[in-house]
């Protein structure tokens, strides 16, 4: 087998295996996830898992990262529909806490991921996302519609409030109860960044 074909056989079975792991700790959570079950539903080994993600936890990072990133990318579309880009930022924020309720996402990355992987602010996909925050925060600053804040600082409470805030959604017993007052605090919270005070809040 050449090198290219082994590379792309190799990332062929990181597919499958993600695949099959995302079905799999969704439906019965990471810790009762069964790898014998969950690599025979992907037609590979153990030994398959292990070489491609090192251990199950290994697994569950690579899951982790593809559902976070798919997150990102839905409310990061939730902020294009934004009429301003102050709005942007909020319903961004607002799109990600909602995004609690969803069954799969609940499981794995908010109840799974933090439990199993640590800390989400070293996650690579929570990374990512800060890394959006900060320039759509620095643009806020420059247009003069936020405070004069140091960049980082600003954007680290924001997307960690908003992690938080989808944490505590999951974590409720009652989500769609807890839902509304997270996002309204969200917001409260949010406009002390502002400038000017707002005309009105939502």
């Amino acid at each position: 087998m050449t090198g290219k074909r082994r590379a792309e056989t190799m990332e062929a079975n990181r597919a499958r295996l993600i695949t099959a792991a995302r079905q799999a700790f969704a439906a019965s959570g990471f810790a009762a996830a069964s790898m014998d079950e969950l690599t025979a539903k992907a037609g590979l080994t153990r030994g398959a898992l292990y070489h491609s993600f090192g251990s199950k936890e290994g697994l569950l990072a690579a899951v982790v990262a593809q559902v976070d990133g798919e997150m990102a990318a839905r409310a990061q579309r939730a902020a294009a529909g934004a009429a301003n880009a102050w709005e942007g930022l909020l319903a961004e924020a607002t799109a990600y806490i909602e995004m609690a309720l969803d069954p799969e996402i609940r499981r794995i990355v908010l109840l799974d991921g933090p439990a199993f992987l640590g800390d989400p602010s070293q996650w690579p996909s929570q990374n990512a996302c800060l890394e959006v925050t900060k320039q759509a925060v620095g643009g806020l600053i420059s247009e003069g519609i936020m405070k004069p804040v140091d960049i980082e600082a600003a954007s680290r409470l924001l997307s960690a409030a908003a992690f938080d805030a989808a944490l505590w959604v999951a974590a409720s017993d009652k989500p769609h109860v807890a839902l509304p007052k997270a996002t309204h605090a969200f917001r409260i919270m949010a406009e002390g960044f502002l400038s000017a005070p707002p005309s009105h809040s939502a």
